[in-house]
């Protein structure tokens, strides 16, 4: 599956504009920090851009994010490790596999930065533009600010050889390339 396919195959399964920006989002910072750690950004974007395509089926029966994707994309051209990274990136499901390559760190912790940066965004005249890692790492410890976007899972990214602070450059630096897309 190219890249192409499977924007279209999103906009198939994902209604909300919101969450599309998210999913782009998170496609931008999974290819940044592909390139980061020498891995293949094409794989890499794809597993940010189809990661939550079941969210909207699943969002009343949270345990069941990831396994629908996995229905969803059974008969498309998706790698293995994406599939598996999907599955593996529902903390609320028991069921899913442990997180354990550098994909499944990332997606993550690229999920949960996306919304604090476009938080971040929200308080800076709705504009990336404004946003910088200092500002986001600021709002990284205010516990309230952004609540739904978990720290613990932005940490991940230490967890794949990506410093913290290195990971808040990236993920600032990848959503702001593609901010006239996402609106911001």
């Amino acid at each position: 599956m190219n890249r192409i396919e499977a924007e279209e195959l999103v906009k198939q399964h994902v209604k909300g504009d919101f969450l599309f920006n998210h999913m782009l989002a998170t496609e931008a910072i999974m290819r940044a920090s592909a390139k980061e750690l020498g891995e293949d950004e094409e794989v890499w974007g794809l597993c940010g851009l189809l990661h939550d395509i079941d969210y909207e089926k699943t969002k009343d029966n949270p345990v069941e994010h990831g396994v629908v994707a996995q229905e969803i994309l059974k008969d498309a051209d998706v790698p293995e490790e994406v599939l598996r990274a999907i599955l593996s990136h529902n903390y609320m499901n028991p069921d899913a596999p442990e997180r354990d390559s550098k994909m499944d760190h990332i997606l993550v912790a690229a999920d949960a930065m996306t919304g604090l940066i476009i938080a971040c965004a929200m308080v800076k005249e709705k504009k990336l533009s404004n946003v910088t890692d200092k500002t986001v790492k600021k709002a990284f410890k205010k516990k309230g600010f952004a609540a739904g976007s978990r720290r613990d899972m932005i940490m991940e990214c230490e967890k794949t050889g990506i410093a913290y602070d290195r990971f808040v450059e990236i993920s600032v630096e990848a959503m702001k390339e593609i901010s006239e897309r996402l609106g911001l």
